[in-house]
Order: structure tokens, then sequence, then C-alpha cells
């Protein structure tokens, strides 16, 4: 089986994702849209669970994943 670096492909109603170690909203960004600078739209989704500083996700934390 071949692996695939490519973002996570989707349609329709947003996804969640559960934040692990050493995640970054960057990262998930990447994995999701396979764009880094997309982070703002997970944050802008999010930052009522977040808080005002995007950097500060927690693990565990069920973010919300806006379809692209």
């Amino acid at each position: 089986m071949e692996k695939y670096d490519k973002p996570t492909e989707y349609k329709g109603m947003p996804q969640s994702y559960t934040v692990q170690a050493g995640d970054t909203l960057s990262a998930i960004a990447k994995k999701f849209y396979g764009d880094e600078s997309k982070s703002e739209t997970i944050y802008q989704a999010n930052k009522a669970l977040i808080g005002n500083d995007p950097n500060l996700i927690q693990v565990g934390q069920e973010l919300k994943i806006p379809p692209k």
C-alpha cells in the first residue's frame, strides 16, 4: 500500500479533529487543506473553544474543520 502526502479529502459538512500532542493549527491546516496558512480558518471556526490565543490549543480538544 502506498502512502500519499496529500490533504485529507472530504466534502460537505465540517469534520471534527481531536488535537493530539505536538499538534499546531498550522499542521492541522496542512493535513486537511494542504496549506498551513489556512490555520486561521480553523481558528475562526473554533475560537469559542480555543480562546483568544490560537497557539494555545490543548490535547483532547475536539476542533471543527470547515469544508474547503
